[in-house]
């Protein structure tokens, strides 16, 4: 079978504008990808060319072998997609709009729009421009999840709401995911995207920076561990070992805080040996690895050199 997305050297530019520039990448059926990057770093162009609203300049973009701008009829029928700019039409009530959507689909699902909206608690009654903006979004993902599409893209898809909500939309996610779809994200809540996803990709000035797995990307950075000990202990014990760095220890070597890059059995070892009364460890969030590739002016692009 085909990947559910294959993009290879995608690039579009706008005369002097920067667009995207040289992105390649894949996702796997069966797997949450999310996409980062603050507004204007490529996000919205790379999802346009994906689903077909914009010609590449060069470079290639497919969707289960089929190219995203040639066929893209064909593209959108094995889509489903939210975008993050949903247009909802004010006068139809949510009923009204889900037929209307379902229009332009083999087939309504009735039963599984059924369950959606029942998951989701929306009241189909109402007129739109009365919906408040997360019952909006609510419209907006069952939309996206009704047809039961083998692929989903999600442009900011929590956006509007509440916290039960996202939860119970992230096990929608979870449950679509153990069906074999792939599930391609765009979000600003990386505490959403930490809880859901396999791996991310991170794009700055529309070059991507990084493409890696979640976990592989929390072990690279560094975590920080604070200790109380009951007797002073030379720093020497902890900056001879492999990825420790001392930041900081009191004149009477009690109290101790290090960073840890890496996998943890050396310094497990040494503090097994140690007088150790109390321990913090925060491990690094994916806020804090954003924040380090994207505050990182020098870090280089893929294209210059970053491994996948």
């Amino acid at each position: 079978m085909e990947q559910p997305i294959a993009v290879d050297h995608l690039t579009r530019s706008y005369g002097k504008q920067r667009g995207v520039i040289d992105l390649t990448f894949s996702v796997q059926e069966g797997e949450i990808f999310a996409f980062l990057g603050p507004n204007g770093a490529g996000k919205t162009t790379t999802i346009r060319q994906l689903m077909g609203f914009l010609r590449p300049t060069r470079g290639s973009a497919r969707i289960f072998g089929l190219d995203c701008w040639m066929e893209s009829a064909r593209v959108k029928t094995k889509v489903g997609f939210l975008p993050a700019d949903i247009h909802l039409y004010e006068q139809m009530s949510g009923a009204e709009f889900l037929n209307f959507a379902a229009r332009f689909r083999n087939g309504e699902h009735a039963r599984r729009r059924k369950m959606l909206v029942e998951r989701l608690d929306l009241d189909l009654k109402q007129k739109i421009k009365h919906l408040s903006k997360g019952n909006r979004q609510k419209l907006g993902i069952i939309q996206a999840l009704m047809h039961d599409a083998p692929l989903l893209i999600l442009d900011e898809p929590s956006t509007g709401l509440d916290p039960l909500k996202q939860m119970d939309f992230l096990g929608l996610l979870r449950e679509e995911q153990s069906r074999g779809k792939a599930i391609f994200l765009s979000s600003h809540l990386l505490s959403e995207v930490e809880r859901i996803a396999q791996r991310i990709a991170i794009i700055r000035d529309g070059r991507l920076i990084t493409v890696e797995e979640v976990a592989r990307l929390k072990a690279k950075r560094e975590r920080r561990m604070e200790m109380t000990l009951r007797e002073p202990v030379a720093p020497e014990r902890f900056s001879v070992l492999d990825g420790v760095r001392m930041i900081s220890a009191d004149p009477g070597g009690q109290h101790v805080t290090l960073a840890v890059r890496g996998e943890l059995a050396q310094l497990l070892r040494t503090l097994s040996e140690l007088p150790v009364e109390d321990l913090t460890f925060a491990p690094a969030d994916l806020e804090s690895i954003f924040l380090h590739y994207y505050s990182d002016v020098n870090a280089p692009s893929l294209q210059e050199g970053v491994a996948k």
